[in-house]
């Protein structure tokens, strides 16, 4: 049962909360009906504030915040930027930990924040991100696409450059991956990040946090207890888009070209719609519309796999 400390108001005074969610939100009032009263259900013994800063919102956003007592900052649309806009939010927390969240992110279970926040039981983790699992209700091919991600692992980790050294002596793919940092369900201690905030970045901005923690002697954890529900349906357009910024990402950031010839995503797209089969007719995929999703992975999978070849280019 959860505590009423994590059921407390966010924003009154006494004693600082332990931990400050921190939530951009744009029209987001159908999401946070979803997330928040997950949020609030905690089973933790630590008061918990929501810090949400809100870029222009016309539905009932800032109702549903004031109903579970959330602190809110306002932007204009036009000025939000990932890393920026997130530390602007931060400014106003009181908390010792700082926990990400997307609007669009529904915790798991009552089970979500006390895992996240033990990770820093050793006095050494800057950083710790949650798994992160496709909605119950998510199609076939988004379903895949979340699953085959390294979030969607169960294996918890640490990392640190103890043994490996600085994180650019790595070859350019294993830095990509050594780097990983999802702020749709993060936590970051407070002491750290007054220190390395998020880059100005319109993009990966928590893989740059990672690299700049790391650097400065900080580890970074994967706690696959604490566990979110997340996942992005795209359409042809936005598929190719969204991984043509990621392939780009990584061409200028880490030198790794994802996709550098014509010949591999030809193999990429074959490979990705041959594993949608495999997924959706071995069993894998539950609900219906199972078979519509055969049928549109061919489309997808190529607007994927070619927005990575132009993005590496």
């Amino acid at each position: 049962m959860a505590s009423e400390h994590a059921q407390g108001a966010a924003g009154k005074g006494g004693a600082a909360p332990r931990v400050s969610v921190i939530l951009p939100t744009l029209n987001g009032e159908e999401d946070l009906r979803r997330q928040l009263p997950v949020l609030r259900s905690q089973a933790v013994d630590f008061e918990v504030e929501i810090c949400a800063i809100d870029s222009e919102s016309t539905d009932g956003t800032r109702a549903v915040l004031a109903e579970y007592g959330a602190r809110v900052r306002s932007v204009r649309k036009a000025d939000f930027r990932h890393g920026a806009t997130r530390n602007l939010c931060a400014e106003d927390a009181r908390g010792e930990f700082l926990v990400f969240l997307s609007q669009d992110v529904v915790p798991a279970d009552e089970h979500f924040l006390g895992p996240l926040i033990a990770a820093f039981d050793d006095p050494r983790i800057a950083g710790a991100y949650s798994r992160v699992l496709p909605h119950p209700d998510d199609d076939a091919l988004t379903t895949r696409t979340v699953l085959d991600l390294p979030e969607a692992s169960g294996e918890p980790w640490v990392r640190d450059l103890d043994e490996i050294g600085p994180v650019w002596d790595l070859e350019p793919w294993e830095r990509g991956l050594y780097l990983r940092f999802n702020n749709v369900a993060s936590a970051i201690r407070t002491s750290v990040f007054r220190e390395i905030p998020f880059p100005d970045m319109d993009f990966a901005e928590d893989f740059a946090w990672a690299a700049r923690a790391l650097t400065a002697g900080w580890r970074i954890a994967f706690v696959p207890e604490s566990r979110a529900m997340h996942a992005h349906t795209y359409d042809v357009r936005k598929a190719f888009e969204r991984y043509r910024v990621d392939a780009a990402f990584h061409r200028d950031v880490h030198g790794w070209r994802m996709r550098p010839s014509l010949l591999s995503a030809m193999r990429g797209i074959a490979y990705e719609v041959w594993q949608d089969a495999r997924f959706i007719l071995g069993g894998q995929a539950t609900g219906s519309g199972r078979w519509r999703s055969l049928i549109e992975s061919p489309a997808l999978r190529t607007a994927q796999v070619m927005g990575q070849y132009v993005g590496s280019r």
